[in-house]
């Protein structure tokens, strides 16, 4: 493998399997690793808790972009099943006594058994057509959780206890701080995972049915077992956000998993980028941060400004549509894409091409 001017070559077929293939790479990779490791000692525990947030949004991320990047099946159910995770692991753990690790184990494999259930509608559906049977998936769990008295015993949420893992209990006083060391550790599995699953034969599948399904079933491509694997994987990992949602708040409210968070994602993933591992990541820190960044601006503003901070909810909203938008327009391929042509630019310099 020889990294030049005009691009990077690979010399044989383990080079080209590496994951990393230039030293800029790896000094990239090296840097990110050290700025993580110094994360919780730098900040306090509000912006640790953000953090945190972006942490499991990462994972959700990831999860929706698998189906709609990858595979090309559009969702608008990500918020339902987030609260399959978070209600299935909520239950377990409380009433039935199952130690938290166990049960978000189970409330994955229960995302996705769910999932891949509400996804036999794309085995005949795309498009449009499909991003309503998806819809029509997140309004039937959304009644679930909010008429169904027995998932809450009539309460309307479910209290969680403090989060245990081997016999070791998360602290309050270190609270953030400990959340943020597993919440690495599953985020940055879930992201090799997720990165790894398109290096097989399988993700070769999903990216075959999205680009030309037509043409994926010519060479033998198992449309229906592709399909229904991706929505099975695709909402695993998105149980898995909604079971840590559950324990790091300690609390599961219908009013955290509605039709808003389902889009909220599907704005992760067009921001960040379609068909990007790295692009999902980018679009959760951005849309997570984005309403942060708001509201501090609000309240620097709102000496010479009140009004501003008085229609708050408002503009978030106004710059969420417009920052979708005009993404959609200027960059289609989202944050990954300009992170891309920003390295292109030292890597070829002082050429234009």
């Amino acid at each position: 493998m020889a990294s030049i001017a005009t691009g990077v070559h690979h010399r044989s077929y383990e080079s080209e399997l590496r994951p990393r293939a230039t030293r800029g790479e790896y000094v990239r990779l090296g840097l990110l690793t050290a700025l993580l490791l110094v994360v919780p000692f730098v900040l306090d525990n509000y912006w640790l808790s953000i953090v945190n947030t972006i942490l499991i949004a990462v994972i959700g991320a990831v999860g929706l972009n698998i189906l709609v990047g990858f595979t090309g099946q559009i969702s608008l159910g990500q918020g339902g099943f987030l609260a399959v995770g978070a209600y299935t692991s909520a239950i377990l753990s409380e009433r039935m006594g199952l130690p938290p690790v166990l049960a978000i184990a189970f409330a994955v494999v229960m995302t996705a058994v769910v999932g891949t259930f509400f996804g036999l509608p794309g085995l005949r559906l795309k498009g449009l057509y499909l991003a309503i049977a998806t819809l029509a998936s997140q309004q039937i769990i959304e009644f679930v959780i909010r008429r169904w008295g027995w998932l809450t015993d009539g309460k309307g949420y479910i209290n969680l206890s403090r989060f245990e893992v081997f016999g070791f209990e998360i602290e309050r006083a270190a609270f953030e701080q400990q959340w943020y060391w597993i919440l690495l550790l599953l985020a940055t599995i879930a992201v090799l995972a997720a990165r790894n699953i398109f290096r097989t034969g399988l993700g070769r599948s999903f990216m075959a049915v999205r680009d030309q399904d037509i043409a994926a079933e010519a060479i033998g491509v198992n449309l229906t077992r592709a399909k229904l694997t991706s929505f099975a994987v695709s909402s695993g990992f998105v149980g898995l956000a909604g079971a840590l949602t559950a324990h790091y708040s300690e609390i599961v409210t219908w009013e955290r998993f509605t039709l808003e968070v389902s889009i909220l994602y599907l704005a992760m993933i067009i921001v960040g980028g379609l068909g990007s591992i790295a692009g999902a990541v980018y679009g959760a820190i951005f849309m997570t941060l984005l309403p942060v960044l708001i509201r501090f601006l609000a309240n620097q503003l709102e000496g010479p400004m009140p009004l501003l901070s008085d229609r708050l909810p408002a503009l978030q909203l106004a710059l969420f549509g417009l920052v979708i938008v005009v993404f959609l327009i200027v960059e289609p391929r989202g944050l990954a894409r300009l992170w891309e042509r920003f390295k292109d630019y030292f890597r070829y310099w002082p050429f234009r091409y």
